[in-house]
């Protein structure tokens, strides 16, 4: 079955040392998009980057650390996407939020 949709998305950057409440930032973006009801959250670690720190941020695979950037995905329809804003308000003390609207094809076997 093939659904095609006006849809909002979103992408949060910040780093894997982020938290929320004790626990990685990421998991508990994912976390909150479940509790909410939302479509879906995909979570990207990257290899690195920088902002508006102007630190590039890096993972090394043989490094314990834990400054690698990440990016959470966040496709859903525009009301859905308002539900979710007031809690990154809440969560995200450093980063950014991309924004944009997408036209959303989901294909799924029922």
């Amino acid at each position: 079955m093939k659904e095609q949709f006006q849809a909002r998305m979103l992408r949060i950057h910040f780093t894997e040392a982020d938290e929320w409440k004790g626990e990685s930032l990421y998991k508990a973006i994912v976390r909150k998009c479940m509790e909410l009801g939302l479509r879906g959250a995909t979570v990207f670690r990257g290899i690195e980057g920088f902002g508006a720190s102007a630190r590039i941020y890096h993972r090394h695979t043989l490094s314990l650390s834990r400054n690698a950037p990440v990016m959470v995905t966040v496709i859903d329809t525009e009301e859905q996407i308002q539900k979710l804003i007031p809690h990154l308000d809440q969560m995200i003390s450093g980063g950014l939020i991309a924004s944009s609207s997408v036209v959303a094809i989901r294909y799924s076997k029922e």
